[in-house]
């Protein structure tokens, strides 16, 4: 999806989001957006200037509508981003939920493994699924030339026990058998190199 693309498809209203319906609908616990970010932006711009949300909903139907016309990684180019994020959070350090916060990481590929594992974190998140899902902000899916990743951004990068209880149901959802490494955005801002705290 080229940029140029990207920007008129998020920028089209839905038809099921213009179409008044009668079918009964099913709300989610929570209001949740979809984000896109293309990683390349314009000559003297900072990072975050091509962060754009796309959508926020709170039904299944809603959901799947946006799933299926749009937010597919197989639908990304190079250095694009997809979010999942709570509404009201934005997918960015600076955002006073995601502060304190860090990321677990796994590493993907849109040929074989990217849109499952987006897919199934997308649902285990609006699903509440996880134990501790007010510890969780949001996840990303990013694709790049160098290796297609899958990050799950959460609240409290200093409690311990509260991100490897994550990690283990995470790694569970996305059935990976391979470690997976959690990071502190404080760590990242210093070195963007950083190792990973904690590991699964």
């Amino acid at each position: 999806m080229s940029n140029e693309v990207a920007e008129e498809v998020l920028a089209a209203p839905l038809a099921s989001q213009t179409q008044e319906t009668t079918q009964t609908t099913h709300k989610l616990e929570r209001k949740w957006a979809f984000w896109y970010d293309s990683t390349k932006p314009k000559q003297g711009a900072g990072w975050g200037s091509t962060l754009k949300k796309a959508y926020t909903f709170d039904t299944v139907e809603e959901f799947w509508c946006l799933y299926d016309q749009i937010f597919k990684p197989s639908k990304l180019v190079g250095n694009a981003d997809f979010h999942l994020f709570k509404a009201g959070v934005e997918p960015k350090w600076e955002d006073p939920e995601c502060a304190h916060g860090g990321k677990w990481t796994v590493a993907a590929s849109r040929k074989t493994n990217l849109e499952s594992m987006w897919l199934e974190t997308l649902m285990a998140l609006i699903g509440e699924q996880f134990d501790e899902g007010d510890e969780i902000c949001g996840v990303v899916a990013s694709a790049r030339q160098r290796g297609d990743k899958l990050s799950l951004w959460t609240r409290n990068a200093a409690n311990e026990a509260v991100q490897m209880s994550i990690g283990r149901k995470w790694k569970e959802i996305i059935d990976v058998t391979d470690k997976i490494n959690y990071s502190f955005h404080d760590d990242a801002k210093k070195d963007k190199s950083s190792r990973g705290r904690y590991s699964v």
